[in-house]
């Protein structure tokens, strides 16, 4: 069942456990809703630090836009296919 509490694009969704320990900055990743992909996983995926990927959330929230949100997408059909970064 779809409930729409995600979208296509957006920050990947944090445990709660790990927002418990988000320094103030980190909450800006919030502001969004969370997605299937985003920009951190077109841009090395688990090969990115958690400072890399935390900063390419909050440059995700500081500058969306539908047409970054298509971008992403087809970035992530490369990322995907390519496997580069994944476990």
């Amino acid at each position: 069942m779809l409930k729409g509490d995600m979208s296509l694009v957006g920050p990947r969704p944090p445990l709660p456990a790990e927002v418990q320990q988000y320094e103030p900055d980190a909450l800006r990743r919030l502001h969004v809703r969370p997605g299937m992909t985003g920009l951190w996983q077109v841009s090395g995926r688990s090969d990115l630090s958690w400072e890399e990927s935390l900063r390419l959330d909050l440059r995700y929230v500081d500058n969306w836009s539908p047409i970054g949100d298509l971008h992403i997408l087809f970035r992530t059909f490369r990322a995907v296919t390519g496997g580069s970064g994944a476990y």
